[in-house]
This record gives C-alpha cells, sequence and structure tokens, in this order.
C-alpha cells in the first residue's frame, strides 16, 4: 500500500512543509521520497538540498545500522554499553536521579536539551526539570542560536515575538541582511527574496557580512565590515538618521521611550567613526542609512552573525533601534524579524524550555509567574533559584557540582565552544544520559545511558516555524527499532519519581498521546502575547496557524504592532542605550586572525543526521580552513597545506584553502566539523578553538569570533584508505577507521557518493613519522586489503607502500579498496579514481609504479546536488554560449544541463557565474 505523510522539514526554522511517500506492504514499511509540500504557506513546495533527501535519512539500511535502536548502560565508561530493557532502564534511571537530588539536591540535576525537539518533548523535560524535581537548570541548544534575539525582542519590543512575517519579503521595498548567509542558511527563504526581486527589481539589498556569502553576491550594497563591530555600524547609521531627519520624531515620542538617552550615546558615533571602526567608507553607512530609513517599506533579517556574539543583545537591540527610529515596524513590508536557526527553536521559547523562561513567555525569577505555572500544572510551587544557562550548565559541571546531566538531540561534545572545558565537565558528571537517534555523536563517548529516541518520519507533535506558525510534524513510519518519543521517555522516568515524590497524589505526567500534553501548552498561553487558546488540534489537522490566536478570534495575526501598541506594560517601545564593545577575545601579535564558523550549504549541525547522506557531502566534502590568499602569502603557506590552528583554548590540524571572500586578517571554518569527521591524536574539531564568553544579557557564546593563529606543520607521512562495502556495512566500516583516527596527528574520516547502492569511507590521515607497521596493518584489515586478489607495491627502504583491491572485470574494473602510505601526495590521484569509480585499465600501468605521476586532473566540484551537474560542465555549456543578457544564459543553462531547475540551493553560484563570460572561460 502507498501512502502519502504531510509532515514538517526537521531542518531549519523555515518550518517548510514535506509530503513523505512510503509504501507499506508484506517486505514492511519503508519511506520512497520526499516533496515539498505545494499547500504548506512556508514554502509552497519548495525544498532545499537537505530537505529534498531527508528520505535518504530514513532508509532501512540507515534505520537498521546508524540509529540507536535499544536501551543501553554501562557501568565503567571504558566498557562497552550493555543493552537493556526499557523497564530495567527507567527505573534505574529515576532510582539514580532520586538518589543524586536526596544527597545534593535537586541543582545537582541538569537537563540540556535541543531547538529540534518538538514543541510536546520541550513540554515534559519542563515539567520533570521543574515541576518535578524542583531545578531551573534547564536549557536549550538554542542557547547558542537565538537567546540574543530573544532579549533583543523582550528588551526593546516587550515580548519574545517576531513582528514580521514571510509575506513581508514580497512587500519589502528595502531588505537589511545583517549577520545571515540566507541563500545558505535558509534557502528556501532565500528562493523567495529571489523572486520578489524578480517581481520588483526597484527593491533594494544590503548585506551585511564580513565575508562575501552567496548572499552578499546578491546585494545592492555589500557592508564587509571588521568582525564584532555590528553595533558600531547601527549606531553610525541611526546618528546619520537622527543628523539628516530621516526618523520620525511623531512616532518616537508617542509610542516609545529612552530615545534621547540613545540620541546622546549615539552622539560620538558620526558616520567617520563607524567606518573607522568597521573599516568600511563613510559613504557606505550614510548610504545604508537612506536606503534603511528612507525606503517606504524596510524588512531587516538577522541571524546567528548579530546572536553568537558577547554583545548579541546589544546587537539586536541596536538594529530593532533602527526601526523604531524610523518607524520601520508594524506595517507590511517592514520590521526586524530574526531567522530561527533550529526547526523548532521558537517552540521551545513558548513552552520555557530554557533556563531564563517560563512556559508561555513568562520569567521563572518572577514569583507571580512561578505561582501561576505551578497551579496550571497542579504541582508544587517552582523553584525560585536562578538555573544555569548552557556555558554555565557545564561549567558547573567542570566544578563538580552538577553530578547528573541529562541531554536529548544534541550534541555538546561537538557544538558547544571551549570543548576542552565541555569534555572536562561530562567527565566528572557521576551520571550522564544520552538520548540520542542516531550512532556514533561525540557525546556518546561520556555517556553512561543511551536512550534511542525517534526522529522525523517517526514522531507526532508540533514544530513552530520563524513566522510564528505552528505546523504538525506527522509520523509515516513506526519507531526504528525500540526507539520512543522523546515526551514518552521523559514520562516513564518521571512517573517512577514523582511514585517516591509525590505519593498518593495525581500524576503530572498523566499523557497518553502528544495532544494531551499540547493542550496544557495551550493552557499556559492564556492571555499572554503568544496566546493560542483560540486553536484547536484539529484546526492544526486542517492547515498550519500563526500566533497569537486567542480564544473567539477567526484569524491568526500575521503582522504584529500595527495598532503602534507595544508589548511593554505601558505599550511603549524602549530604546536600550548600550556602547559599542569589541569582541570579548582579541587579536594580538600571538594571535592575529579572527576566526569565524558558519554553516555549509549542504550541510546541518554536527551531522549526526545529514552525514548519513553521502551525497551531502559532494559540494564541499572535506573540513579546510579559508584564508585570504595575501594571508596565505604573508605565512609562507600554499593552498592545500595542512596548518595548525591555535586559540587561546585549544588548537586543530586542518587543511588550509585559499578564500578571496574573505577580508584580510579574517579565517572561515565550518562549524559542523567535530571529531566525528575531523580528528587526530586530542582533537576536538572546530570548537576547541571557540571561546565560551557570553552576552552578559542573553548568556549566548561568542562563537563568531575568536583569535587565533595559522601557522605551518611538518608532517610529512600521509597514510590514505578507502573502500566500497555493500549496502548496510558502511556504519561498521565508518567505526573502525574512526578508531584509527587517534593514531595520526591529524585525521580525517569522511562519506563518498557513488553512483550505485554501494556505500563509500575514505580515511585520511597525517603523521610527522612513519606510520607503523601495527596501525597500517589495521587499516588494511578494516578495509579488507588482506588475504588473496590483492595488488600490493612496497618500498620497504623509504617506507612506501600501495594496496589496491579490484572490483570487476577487464576494461570495467574499478577500485573497489585501496591504501597508499608515502610522503607528501604520492599517487594521491588514486582517491579521486577510487571515489569516482573510473574504469583503471587505462591507468594500469600506474596504478602500482614507483613513481606514479597524476595521469588526470582532479575530478571538477559538484555544484548542482539534484542532477549531479559539476563546475566543469557548468563553465563549459556557458562558454558555448552566444552572447546573451543574464537571464537568458541562466535559462539556457537550465535547459541545457538541469541545474537549478529543482532545489534552486545552487542558484547563487549560476548567477554569478552568468554575469560576466570572463568569470567562465
Amino acid at each position: 500500500m502507498n501512502r502519502t505523510t504531510r509532515s514538517t522539514c526537521p531542518y531549519c526554522g523555515v518550518g517548510c512543509g514535506v509530503l513523505i511517500d512510503s509504501v507499506h506492504d508484506d517486505q514492511g514499511e519503508r519511506i520512497t521520497g520526499v516533496r515539498g509540500d505545494p499547500d504548506h504557506p512556508a514554502n509552497a513546495g519548495r525544498l532545499c538540498t537537505k530537505g529534498s533527501t531527508l528520505h535518504l535519512t530514513a532508509t532501512p539500511l540507515v534505520r537498521q545500522h546508524q540509529r540507536l535502536l535499544q536501551p543501553a548502560w554501562r557501568t565503567d565508561r571504558r566498557a562497552p554499553f550493555e543493552p537493556l530493557g526499557w523497564e530495567t532502564v527507567q527505573q534505574q534511571l529515576a532510582d539514580r536521579l532520586l538518589a543524586v537530588r536526596a544527597q545534593h539536591g535537586p541543582d545537582a540535576i541538569g537537563f540540556y536539551i535541543s531547538g529540534q525537539l518538538l514543541t510536546e518533548d520541550y513540554h515534559a523535560f519542563n515539567k520533570l526539570a521543574r515541576g518535578l524535581i524542583g531545578t531551573n537548570n534547564i536549557d536549550s541548544n538554542s542557547r547558542l542560536c537565538m537567546s540574543a534575539a530573544v532579549v533583543g525582542y523582550k528588551q526593546t519590543l516587550g515580548a519574545d515575538a517576531p513582528p514580521a512575517c514571510y509575506d513581508d519579503l514580497d512587500q519589502a521595498d528595502c531588505l537589511f541582511l545583517a549577520g545571515t548567509n540566507t541563500a545558505w542558511a535558509h534557502p528556501v527563504l532565500f528562493r523567495r527574496i529571489e523572486a520578489a526581486r524578480q517581481a520588483r527589481p526597484g527593491v533594494k539589498i544590503i548585506v551585511v557580512d564580513p565575508r562575501r556569502t552567496e548572499t552578499a553576491e546578491f546585494a545592492d550594497l555589500h557592508l564587509a565590515l571588521r568582525p564584532g563591530t555590528d553595533v558600531a555600524l547601527f549606531q553610525g547609521m541611526l546618528h546619520a538618521c537622527i543628523w539628516e531627519g530621516w526618523i520620525d520624531r511623531a512616532f518616537i515620542d508617542q509610542h516609545t521611550e529612552g530615545f534621547d538617552a540613545l540620541k546622546a550615546l549615539v552622539r560620538v558615533m558620526t558616520p567617520s567613526e563607524s567606518a573607522r571602526l568597521t573599516g568600511l567608507k563613510e559613504a557606505q553607512v550614510l548610504e545604508a542609512a537612506q536606503w534603511f530609513a528612507r525606503s517606504p517599506a524596510t524588512l531587516s533579517l538577522y541571524c546567528m552573525g548579530l546572536n553568537q556574539s558577547s554583545s548579541g543583545a546589544a546587537k539586536n537591540t541596536a538594529l530593532i533601534h533602527l526601526h523604531l527610529a524610523t518607524h520601520q515596524i508594524g506595517r507590511p513590508g517592514a520590521g526586524p524579524f530574526s531567522l530561527t536557526g533550529q526547526p523548532n527553536a521558537m517552540g521551545g521559547r513558548e513552552t520555557g524550555g530554557m533556563a531564563t523562561l517560563l512556559p508561555g513567555h513568562r520569567d521563572p525569577m518572577v514569583a507571580a509567574h512561578r505561582d501561576e505555572v505551578a497551579a496550571l500544572w497542579g504541582s508544587d510551587p517552582l523553584p525560585d533559584r536562578p538555573g544555569k544557562t548552557a556555558v554555565e550548565m557545564f561549567e558547573a559541571a567542570a566544578r563538580g557540582e552538577i553530578k547528573a546531566l541529562w541531554m536529548a538531540c544534541t550534541n555538546p561534545a561537538q557544538s558547544m565552544p571551549d570543548q576542552a572545558l565541555v569534555r572536562a565537565a561530562l567527565a566528572r558528571c557521576e551520571l550522564v544520559i544520552l538520548q540520542e537517534a542516531f550512532q556514533g555523536t561525540a557525546t556518546a563517548g561520556y555517556a553512561d545511558v543511551l536512550l534511542p529516541a525517534a526522529t522525523w518520519a517517526e514522531k507526532e507533535g508540533t514544530v513552530t516555524n520563524s513566522e510564528r506558525r505552528i505546523s504538525r510534524v506527522r509520523a509515516a513510519l513506526a519507531p526504528a527499532g525500540e526507539s520512543r518519543a522523546d515526551w514518552e521517555i521523559v514520562r516513564d522516568v518521571a512517573r517512577r519519581m514523582e511514585a517516591r515524590l509525590r505519593p498518593q497524589r495525581p500524576s503530572l505526567f498523566a499523557w497518553e498521546q502528544p495532544q494531551a500534553l499540547w493542550e496544557e501548552h495551550r493552557a499556559a498561553t492564556r492571555g499572554r502575547d503568544l496566546d493560542i487558546t483560540g486553536l484547536s488540534y484539529p484546526m492544526l489537522e486542517a492547515a498550519p496557524r500563526q500566533w497569537p490566536w486567542p480564544e473567539g478570534a477567526d484569524q491568526a495575526q500575521a503582522r504584529l504592532y500595527e495598532d503602534r501598541r507595544f508589548a511593554h506594560p505601558d505599550g511603549r517601545a524602549r530604546f536600550v542605550s548600550r556602547p559599542f564593545v569589541m569582541p570579548m577575545d582579541r587579536q594580538d601579535a600571538r594571535f592575529p586572525l579572527a576566526l569565524s564558523t558558519g554553516r555549509m550549504r549542504d550541510q546541518w549541525h554536527g551531522m549526526s543526521r545529514s552525514g548519513t547522506v553521502a551525497r551531502l557531502f559532494a559540494h564541499d566534502g572535506s573540513p579546510a580552513l579559508g584564508l585570504h590568499p595575501a594571508d596565505i602569502e604573508r605565512r609562507r603557506l600554499v593552498d592545500g597545506d595542512l596548518v595548525r590552528v591555535q586559540s587561546r583554548r585549544g588548537e586543530l590540524i586542518v587543511p588550509l584553502r585559499a578564500d578571496a571572500g574573505l577580508p584580510p586578517q579574517t579565517a572561515w571554518l565550518p562549524m559542523h566539523w567535530g571529531q566525528e569527521f575531523l580528528g587526530g591524536q586530542g582533537q576536538a574539531g572546530v570548537n576547541a578553538l571557540t571561546q565560551p564568553a557570553f552576552c552578559p544579557d542573553a548568556r549566548q557564546p561568542e562563537l563568531k569570533f575568536a583569535a587565533i593563529s595559522v601557522s605551518a606543520v611538518d608532517l610529512p607521512w600521509r597514510v590514505v584508505g578507502a573502500a566500497w562495502v555493500e549496502p548496510g556495512a558502511g556504519a561498521a566500516l565508518r567505526s573502525q577507521l574512526r578508531a584509527l583516527m587517534d593514531q595520526a596527528a591529524y585525521a580525517s574520516c569522511l562519506p563518498a557518493a557513488g553512483a550505485g547502492p554501494q556505500e563509500g569511507w575514505l580515511l585520511d590521515m597525517a603523521l610527522a613519522e612513519r606510520p607503523s607497521d601495527a596501525v597500517v596493518q589495521a587499516l588494511a584489515r578494516a578495509l579488507g586489503l588482506t588475504g588473496a586478489g590483492v595488488l600490493r607495491y612496497a618500498d620497504g627502504r623509504r617506507g612506501r607502500s600501495r594496496m589496491l583491491r579490484l572490483e570487476g572485470e577487464g576494461q570495467e574494473a574499478r577500485l573497489q579498496a585501496l591504501l597508499r602510505v608515502g610522503t607528501g601526495q604520492e599517487a594521491r590521484w588514486l582517491d579521486a579514481l577510487w571515489r569516482d569509480r573510473v574504469p583503471v585499465a587505462p591507468f594500469s600501468r600506474r596504478l602500482l609504479a614507483p613513481e606514479a605521476d597524476q595521469p588526470a586532473p582532479p575530478a571538477s566540484p559538484q555544484v548542482c546536488n539534484c542532477f549531479d551537474v559539476r563546475e566543469d560542465a557548468i563553465k563549459a555549456c556557458l562558454a558555448r554560449q552566444p552572447a546573451g543578457s543574464p537571464t537568458e544564459r541562466l535559462a539556457a543553462l537550465q535547459a541545457t544541463l538541469r541545474c537549478g531547475t529543482s532545489c534552486g540551493s545552487c542558484l547563487p553560484t549560476l548567477r554569478r557565474w552568468v554575469q560576466s563570460t570572463e568569470d567562465v572561460t
């Protein structure tokens, strides 16, 4: 039987609707494909590369071999996990948590959860932590994502409520994108921006970003400011607006407070001073201010570039000040619009799933708010002690104050800053519980208990996207193995705990379906700014709905503050005077470069889900540190070299990549590369370098700025092993290869996308000295390069060797596995021969030749993931075209190669290339 299930994408905060096609027959149930939902208002059928490959994260092979399938426990972290039944695990967990609480108090327990959980899951965790255990130590990885946006909205507008909606993209006359590479981080929204520009060519687009990103390429004005100087830019723009009379003084006087104090503060931030601090030209600051203020409607879009900062709240409020001062808010096409990073970070904020929040946008430090929630829940009084936020929680665990950590749907041993601290905290905890769907995350190595959680296509509940739209998440399959919904896992442990803590009293966790949790959450919103008491589960079944939707309303309020009454008690917005300060980490002679981190186009967070899809590595498949070519030359380095990157907290070794889109003295490393894919002796991935310093108001760490040094490293010996294996064997091969990564100073372990069903993995290792025979033999065994049928070359004197295994016969023979040992990049061309499944007959004499030169150039990079169209094919096609407009050239390219006609993620690159024939010759 074929079935189509409507659900929601589990990646970014755009909140795209998806249609899941599945088959249920005698062979079982399986997903056969995924499509964008044309009826969902967030995406109208569009999907990005990640969304369009979601079905590949839920294949029978992935569900069988790459998922956690049963609960497991170990009493010694040096020992393997032993599977246990759910009943046993639940009782043991309840007993251990109760023992910690009794001996050390409720604040010795901490919960670190995730913006990828459903609203119902958040509600369950919050009620367990605060309503039963009695601790405010519950925070979310949204602390790393959106907490500065939350504080910015609350300080200025009075509530954590994004005032704009996606329809404003079609009505804005000026789009101001700050600290967001929307083309890669929120691709479906960027498709809408492209469509708006095409429909209204006069729309002005300003992009604020140190890097020349795909988004910046699309801008009319790119403000490539120095990292961390956003407040200086926004205050300089505000100064210009005041000086030139571009503010709305009547609106300011009637609907705001605090403007005169801010005016006095920005008096010294002249456009020339702003230009000096930001590295921009004064004319650019003035032009940006004029476009922002004088356009009929200005919509700002912003994300991690503003939020992940020790001045995150100040950056957010400084941008919102521009909207308030120029009255660019509360009307179509105008307003400050924070783009959410995770699929349900908004739902987490609504349910109070963070240490600084309570359900319904309440404050845990306000007694009346605590009393309201306790009354709704029927619980004992809620704790009045401040809870630990993300960084504070791990700091407390490292000091020994937090004894038990329960983590769900997140991987802090990859994603948190200052990995040395995080790992020391996990090692010191007496009880580490990891509730996770996928195997092999870095955090699992520190866990005592593994709880297998259901995931996308297996869960029922709701999520809220960036425009306050609540969508249903629906299950197309039963949970894999013994995995269970996150809220169910919480409920069953909580019931055992409350039997001891609340004997003979009604259960706080009497839920049998997710609808019951959602209805409790709905009750907590009554009378609040996010009131959804007018909504019901049947209404959400029919269509996604925005909040607020109070009881008695017949529709949502899509755009907030149109009545000019803000959410502060007096109805007036606030200007918040915060001076510009530099980032906490300082560049100096020892650490002269500014490192920033962020997303790749086709990957997601720590890649525990997206990393199961080999084709998502094709666009940018290996870790590399980006540096401006001048910085590389100045250090006498070479593009492709391995380099040592050091900060004040840690170091790692990584390949170097020249990037002219970076400003000088700036470095770039994607956020995704943790020890699961990038490693070596003692290395902990990109966040070994980042810093835990956080915004004093938002407690959000400064992941976007770390002072670093980059230097040459002498690792002459290279060991590279790769193999294609039968479907289902890839997970085991990956585990064996990862186990060898610590044998080298540098290592990467990456999947390869094959044309057929086979799975491929490649391990690349660099060492200072010749690798031991034990390491080479262990790698040969893992790759199946033992016994008969292996082609071998060895030079014992120089320590070089090569092992190859072919599959197929004659002219169709291809490399199935390879292992090469040598110095430098000897025979590196074999890697591409293996990866691209090229017949080896034309190269037969070179395969084992002692001095094997490269017989062909390496494969061209992939540009279009949907149709596997590579750079050389695109540029050759453009070179053959007669002269024409960029629009005509793009249309001809798409008609010929189909690139950019499906998800559209490659369109920004294609548009850049069709602009000039110089780019394609």
